[in-house]
């Protein structure tokens, strides 16, 4: 678990063209911080996707709900809104969204 969801960032960056996987199912905007943090802001459709790291990624869920399984893992996690996870680089992850679309914060570094 973590603190209280940012509801906004100020004085950022806003990439507009938009990251767009798995036909649109999930869809995220880059957003760049001063100090050179990045971070993505997005949302996914209900569905079932795989995703490869190269930097560690803090996923924070905004809304909505997930399952998670990570590479070498062989349960899958729940996490729900306020909740994060952690991956590390050079890895990898598998997401089932079930139900309504979830969104989601993702730091990296």
């Amino acid at each position: 678990m973590r603190g209280k969801t940012p509801e906004q960032f100020d004085d950022v960056t806003v990439i507009c063209k938009a990251n767009i996987f798995f036909e649109g199912k999930v869809v995220s905007h880059t957003v760049m911080f001063k100090d050179g943090r990045k971070k993505t802001i997005g949302l996914i459709q209900p569905g079932s996707y795989k995703f490869n790291t190269d930097a560690p990624e803090e996923m924070e869920i905004t809304s909505g709900s997930c399952l998670v399984k990570q590479g070498g893992q062989r349960q899958w996690s729940t996490y729900s809104a306020g909740e994060c996870f952690q991956v590390p680089g050079g890895s990898w992850f598998e997401i089932l969204v079930d139900g309504n679309i979830m969104e989601y914060i993702c730091s990296f570094g």
